[in-house]
């Protein structure tokens, strides 16, 4: 049975990854209309760090995304983690959440990493058990990010693309398509990242992540460390030509460049998908035109 979420998602238009490091420069982003913050680092109570309750004040919109759910795993979810994510999404008033096709602890222990679930049938039916089980607890869409992974299990029996589209289809929830992701997977594998694009149901994925990463040993990392390399930028272009989503964000988690490196990466982001920049005020007009 095929399950199409009726949930309208707000054209949020660009938007970044809020860490602490870079907390001043996102409240200086005139444009800006939403950001991401990761889920566990919020108290469930909806006290916000001063510079992010700073930005809901000012109507922007601010997405939880979990890290540590563990969705692909056997076991069944932490009913405390599951509360805690379910808390932050309603204390944020969050119109969105996210979470990872991924598992990070199996057998009591946990693997500090985002992990790549094996594509089969069994897999799946487990990620979609846990799937239903967390968006039960929500009062908000869910929208689910595949990983950048290093290996592919050797008996794999689907796709990706049939792997996330037979997911979605059994949970109803959203597809959160890392562009960078499918570039890095795509290059350590040797394929073409736009071919991927062709096979995913586009008209589902509530928001794109964009980011850089690093190569070391002839593999490429999603690092979010870097700068967005041109080609990322050009699958940018190629997602946005065959359907462009609500929103997109911008990732950094380290090596933070000086304040106008980082608007110029956004600038170049907003250029590639056709979106009004957020380094500039933008009226109510423009955003009305975005996706």
């Amino acid at each position: 049975m095929t399950l199409r979420t009726t949930d309208v998602l707000p054209p949020l238009g660009l938007g970044i990854g809020w860490r602490p490091e870079i907390a001043g420069l996102v409240a200086d982003l005139p444009g800006l209309r939403f950001c991401e913050v990761v889920a566990e680092a919020l108290r469930p109570d909806g006290v916000l760090p001063a510079p992010l309750a700073e930005l809901r004040r000012r109507g922007v919109t601010v997405l939880p995304h979990g890290t540590r759910l563990s969705l692909g795993g056997a076991e069944a979810l932490d009913p405390h983690r599951v509360h805690h994510f379910a808390s932050v999404a309603a204390a944020l008033e969050a119109p969105l959440v996210s979470e990872h096709v991924a598992f990070v602890r199996a057998g009591g222990l946990e693997a500090g990493h985002l992990l790549p679930v094996p594509r089969t049938r069994e897999a799946l039916r487990v990620l979609a058990r846990n799937v239903r089980t967390l968006r039960a607890e929500l009062d908000t869409p869910l929208a689910l990010e595949p990983i950048a992974a290093l290996f592919d299990w050797p008996d794999d029996e689907l796709t990706e693309a049939d792997f996330l589209t037979e997911l979605l289809d059994q949970t109803g929830a959203w597809l959160l398509l890392d562009v960078a992701n499918c570039y890095a997977n795509a290059r350590n594998r040797g394929t073409d990242p736009a071919a991927l694009l062709d096979r995913l149901p586009l008209d589902r994925v509530a928001y794109a992540h964009v980011a850089g990463g690093d190569e070391h040993g002839g593999i490429y990392h999603d690092t979010h460390t870097a700068p967005t390399p041109e080609p990322v930028l050009a699958l940018v272009r190629e997602l946005c030509a065959r359907h462009r989503p609500p929103a997109l964000l911008l990732e950094r988690d380290g090596r933070y460049p000086p304040a106008d490196q980082l608007r110029a990466e956004l600038d170049a982001i907003a250029s590639a998908a056709g979106l009004p920049p957020v380094t500039t005020s933008v009226s109510n007009t423009t955003l009305a035109g975005a996706p």
